[in-house]
């Protein structure tokens, strides 16, 4: 009798349950990784195997690779409720939204311990992983060590503290006045959420002052906010800066870190403006502070006098026409009291040096540098991130600072990031691409790989490796813009059948500052999709980044234009591929992306089957001050722009399904927004579906019910229809 040949095993296929559960699909994912002062450890957090957004502190030595907990916040942690104040920071900062444990830490400068923040209270972990409570910093927001490792800071009660951490010294606080609306040492609602500034006070280099901005909301206007949960509402007057509507009043003071004197900083008279950053010069002398104007058209970098507070203009950067000034953190105050410069004067983002008011170009061409990762101030070499070798991939690259030759550090093929000890003697390069997972490893300053940090190999026990056989590669394309403009597509297929046709899940974000289609992992819920019978397809239309300014300034004063004619590109080149069923793409997106569904959907009908729309932004003069004025201008002068962008006026123009889902709890984009295009679409008797989340905020939709509730949307209204 022949031997029977064992079944061929099948592919494990995704579920919607796995892809929300413990642990991640991507695999353990370190994150905040920095070596120690000397090196010799390389330290990060981990999200546990068994709980996927509780991290602890690990940390691995670099010269024989072993690895170790340092920190278990399990066994650290008491578990408390955080403050308000923190619970907002951590939504501002959109990388620890829904986490808990350890979410970051600061080395001391002498290596030996670390300072840890857990539920609201601040340890000192030893190299032992023994850690301390600090008393009497229950409720403590950015905290940080001194310098020179002399005391430990932090906010609390809406005052800055410092604390001796050697000897027996009660915290002191080094000022009083915070209360009602007015703070110290933090940062404004709009630094945090659009200005990536999460900090309102800085130390001096010698740890003899501290840069503190002081802001008081008192001008801000209120909104009432109601946080509807599954059990109650709660009703917040929050302070929030909408569109053309005052902002904080914000100064910055020079306090001594013994509190035996304050100076404050001569910013100008209009104070109207946005503290943009600030940094010391290595000598302490003086304060380097970027002061940007209200319509983000001109950004001064001031240095201010540490010991009177004069201020003096270095230079001015200034934006083209119909433009704005774009900040960035790719900038290096060097020794000789220079700058390593990032701008986009030339139309594209290239560094320049500056020093004694010349400049110097150092990096130029079509394409931009995305980040400043480390200067080794021994060779002068010049390490940045960029897109120089195709705008679907980022790389590390060196820069001789003699000829301005470029070298690529990293693998092509990949998207990278990267971090840099102090000498920019070591890197740590985290890459990944459609087909692999995030890997982290050493490099040194030549890019050679020294060992890995977290291979992630999609093997034996990894959590992927059992789904790995049924994954889809990416494509990648371009299309043109009705301007001739070249966009950038990715789309992902289920196997292709001769002859048959396959419905579209069309994405898409769409809007400033944001670059979606690259050579990157992404999320496992597209494979899932794919795998539902559905092709996946997303494009980046013209006001997105990394392209240059005249590809971002596309959408200066006109939201909700360029956008939606260059989604509709994307969507006439699927309608012309054989195997795409033309009349059943179905368009989602959430937050920006949501506000583009509706302008889909009201600007071409019939053109969708049906569209989905998260945490829409229905009305920009809704929205806060520093992200749509940037590009909106302010609605008391240029009402025209905001009427033309909203959503609101054409919503009685949409004709195809439509399901809005929002966050009840949203304290970013504001329930409001909905529920006030839904009311146009009833009192116009125009059908709709909608499904709100108690106690949700703008994430809302990191859940396995909004997917159920949106794939059930779809399969009823374009995956199930009888084709035409």
């Amino acid at each position: 009798m022949p031997a029977v040949a064992d079944p061929v095993p099948q592919p494990q296929r995704l579920t919607l349950e796995r892809i929300f559960a413990s642990p991640d699909l991507a695999g353990p994912q370190p994150q905040s990784l920095r070596l120690s002062p000397d090196g010799t450890l390389l330290t990060s957090v981990r999200n546990r195997t068994d709980e996927r957004t509780r991290y602890d502190l690990w940390a691995t030595d670099t010269r024989t690779g072993a690895e170790r907990m340092l920190v278990d916040s399990r066994k650290v942690g008491s578990g408390a409720a955080l403050s308000e104040a923190e619970k907002m920071q951590r939504e501002r900062d959109r990388t620890k939204t829904g986490k808990t444990g350890i979410l970051d830490y600061d080395w001391a400068p002498d290596g030996r311990s670390l300072l840890v923040p857990i539920d609201g209270e601040l340890f000192l972990a030893g190299l032992d992983g023994d850690a301390r409570r600090i008393a009497g910093t229950k409720g403590a927001l950015n905290p940080a060590i001194s310098p020179r490792g002399g005391f430990v800071s932090f906010v609390r009660d809406q005052n800055l503290w410092v604390q001796p951490l050697a000897g027996e010294g009660a915290a002191q606080a080094l000022t009083k006045e915070g209360r009602g609306t007015i703070h110290f040492g933090e940062a404004e609602f709009v630094a945090q959420e659009e200005m990536d500034r999460r900090t309102g006070y800085w130390w001096s280099p010698d740890e003899s002052r501290i840069a503190v901005e002081r802001f008081d909301e008192a001008p801000v206007k209120i909104f009432t906010r109601a946080a509807i949960g599954a059990s109650g509402t709660n009703i917040y007057q929050q302070r929030y800066p909408a569109a053309g509507t005052p902002n904080a009043l914000v100064e910055l003071w020079v306090i001594r870190a013994d509190g035996s004197g304050r100076v404050k900083a001569d910013l100008g008279t209009d104070s109207d403006f946005y503290l943009a950053r600030v940094d010391w010069l290595p000598d302490g002398s003086a304060l380097l502070v970027q002061r940007e104007s209200r319509d983000q058209r001109t950004l001064d970098m001031l240095r201010v006098d540490a010991a009177t507070g004069k201020a003096t203009v270095m230079f001015t950067e200034k934006a083209g026409a119909k433009s704005w000034i774009n900040l960035s953190n790719a900038y290096r105050v060097m020794p000789d009291g220079g700058l390593i410069w990032r701008s986009e004067r030339d139309g594209f983002g290239h560094l320049y040096r500056w020093k004694a008011g010349k400049w110097t170009q150092l990096t130029r061409g079509d394409w931009v540098v995305t980040g400043l990762i480390g200067v080794d101030d021994a060779s002068g070499r010049i390490f940045f991130t960029g897109n120089r070798d195709g705008v679907l991939e980022q790389h590390l690259y060196a820069l001789d600072p003699k000829t301005h030759a470029i070298t690529r550090l990293t693998e092509a093929g990949w998207w990278n990031s990267a971090s840099a000890d102090t000498r920019a003697s070591r890197f740590i390069i985290t890459r990944s691409n459609p087909d692999q997972p995030p890997q982290t490893y050493l490099a040194d300053a030549e890019g050679k790989r020294l060992s890995w940090i977290n291979e992630n190999a999609v093997t034996g026990a990894h959590p992927y490796a059992p789904y790995r056989a049924a994954h889809r590669p990416t494509e990648f394309g371009t299309v043109k813009a009705a301007d001739g403009t070249v966009l950038q597509w990715e789309m992902i297929t289920p196997p292709l059948e001769p002859g048959k046709k396959y419905p579209v899940f069309f994405q898409h974000y769409g809007g400033p500052h944001s670059q979606q289609v690259t050579r990157g992992w992404s999320n496992p819920l597209v494979q899932y999709l794919v795998q539902q019978g559905w092709i996946f397809f997303q494009i980046d239309n013209r006001g997105s980044a990394n392209r240059g300014k005249a590809f971002e300034d596309a959408i200066w004063h006109a939201m909700g234009s360029v956008e939606v004619e260059d989604q509709l590109a994307g969507a006439r080149y699927l309608k012309s591929l054989p195997f795409v069923d033309g009349t059943k793409i179905a368009t989602y997106g959430w937050s920006y992306g949501g506000y583009m569904t509706l302008k889909m959907l009201e600007k071409n009908p019939g053109v969708y089957a049906a569209g989905v729309s998260g945490a829409p932004v229905t009305d920009w003069s809704l929205y806060d001050t520093h992200y749509t004025e940037r590009y909106m201008g302010d609605p008391t002068r240029d009402a025209a722009a905001y009427t033309a962008s909203s959503a609101l006026p054409d919503a009685t123009k949409i004709r195809d399904p439509l399901l809005l889902m929002h966050g009840m709890a949203d304290d970013n984009v504001f329930l409001d927004n909905t529920t006030s295009i839904a009311a146009r679409l009833q009192a116009a008797d125009i059908k709709f579906e909608m499904m709100l989340y108690p106690g949700k905020t703008h994430g809302a939709v990191r859940d396995v019910h909004p997917w159920t509730t949106m794939l059930d949307f779809l399969d009823r209204h374009v995956k199930n229809i009888p084709a035409k």
